[in-house]
């Protein structure tokens, strides 16, 4: 049962606090607690009522969807999901080559985002307050699954720059308020890990948040420490932003004595599918729509690999319609034995970052050297590789706005984060191969963190 405070949080703070940002996340979330048991004939009704109002919203106000709906005589009252089919997919190239198309007229309040890069191109974006919303209310029903509410403690490990960086008064009271508390998932040298562990073990979290591999980093940590972690009273250990190895979820499980669930999603993508206790990967199907396609484009049936393509029908003021997230998954024919009609992601085959370790031995998360090329002008495509303790190796292809400033900003935060006597490779390229698999990586390590 929730603590009084967490009742006051969940039931007054918070709503009020999205009131206040013009947020519809409250009504979202009690929505869907009621339609993830729907039948999945009423369920796919929804899908198609919400896809004909974005369709149809997209094709009036969104200039790009204008033009293309024209350019294909593309009726955007469309009489079944299979009819998106007859759209092509977006990529992240479209989006940047016509940003401000893909903005609807007179959209207010659009907050600017871009992705770490860490399991495809790295992007810059907008989204509006109808898709935070719903996207904080996927998140909210997801952690209630787990008898986690908001308001209750939460201890996020995490590496995005958007929430390491400053934090503006209202943000701070705003976490103290949620009891939220965010440890940087960059940095692993052993005294950030003490640091981390005494942290988790006086705020006794009710749950973790952040990457399964960081999580896990600091599980064997305290193990080799002989220090007890599992008599915090933690409910769930939730993970995103990578593949969920076994041996990551055993060490998670075996170490904080609480269950993983695994969550899948992205800051272009939305939250996709979260696990339930049951072990489902349920599909956000009230927002989501989401296809597998194999590499020429078809849509292929529940149980065969493909990329994830994604539709979040949230998003009527800058729309993510068949999306490819470059990432591979596999879709379930079957329902959970939850109970819960919400359609399953089987298998995420697809998204995984290296740690990478800096010549003193401290580890830090691959995203760590992504940030420091991803926003420079001119850089097109990037792949590091990290191929020693002393040498690593960047190839770029870049833009003609790329200069010799660009060059040197780069190998300046490499070496920051590397170690002054680091060799760092610079070689600018035509073009960069994916792997065999036909996923980038963005990031590669061959030094095993000891």
């Amino acid at each position: 049962m929730s603590s009084v405070y967490t009742r006051i949080v969940a039931n007054c703070l918070f709503p009020v606090h999205e009131r206040l940002k013009k947020h519809d996340t409250v009504a979202v979330k009690k929505a869907m607690e009621h339609s993830q048991w729907w039948s999945p004939d009423r369920l796919n009704a929804y899908q198609l009522q919400r896809l004909q109002g974005l369709l149809q919203y997209a094709g009036k106000n969104v200039p790009y969807y204008r033009r293309l709906f024209k350019a294909q005589g593309f009726d955007p009252q469309v009489g079944s999901l299979a009819d998106l089919q007859k759209l092509p997919f977006l990529g992240k190239r479209e989006i940047r080559e016509h940003m401000d198309d893909f903005k609807a007229a007179g959209a207010t309040d659009l907050a600017r985002f871009n992705t770490g890069g860490s399991s495809g191109e790295p992007l810059v974006f907008f989204i509006g307050n109808e898709r935070v919303s719903h996207d904080v209310a996927a998140k909210w029903r997801a952690t209630r699954w787990w008898d986690v509410d908001i308001g209750d403690r939460e201890m996020v490990v995490w590496g995005s720059p958007i929430e390491l960086g400053s934090q503006d008064r209202v943000k701070a009271v705003r976490d103290k308020l949620l009891r939220t508390t965010l440890l940087p998932a960059f940095e692993m040298s052993d005294a950030k890990l003490d640091g981390f562990i005494d942290q988790i073990r006086a705020f006794k979290p009710k749950m973790l948040f952040g990457y399964p591999s960081a999580l896990a980093h600091i599980a064997k940590y305290a193990q080799a420490k002989a220090i007890a972690m599992d008599d915090l009273g933690i409910k769930v250990a939730f993970v995103t932003s990578e593949r969920l190895y076994d041996y990551q979820r055993s060490r998670i499980e075996s170490t904080f004595g609480c269950p993983v669930a695994n969550g899948y999603g992205g800051r272009d993508a939305g939250f996709i599918a979260h696990q339930c206790p049951a072990g489902g990967m349920h599909i956000t199907a009230e927002d989501i729509i989401v296809e597998i396609v194999d590499k020429h484009g078809n849509v292929l049936p529940a149980g065969e690999s493909g990329e994830i393509v994604v539709t979040h029908l949230a998003t009527r003021d800058f729309p993510f319609i068949r999306y490819r997230t470059g990432d591979v998954g596999v879709l379930d024919d079957q329902l959970c034995s939850c109970g819960r009609s919400l359609p399953l992601l089987k298998e995420l085959q697809g998204r995984s970052t290296d740690f990478i370790v800096a010549a003193d031995g401290t580890i830090m998360h691959g995203l760590a050297l992504i940030y420091v090329i991803r926003d420079v002008e001119g850089v097109e495509n990037f792949k590091i590789t990290q191929e020693s303790l002393e040498y690593t190796r960047i190839e770029l292809m870049t833009s003609a706005t790329f200069t010799d400033e660009s060059l040197e900003l780069i190998r300046k935060g490499m070496v920051q984060r590397l170690g002054a006597d680091v060799k760092v490779d610079v070689d600018r390229v035509d073009d960069i191969a994916a792997e065999a698999s036909g996923k980038f990586r963005y990031v590669i390590s061959h030094v095993t963190p000891s």
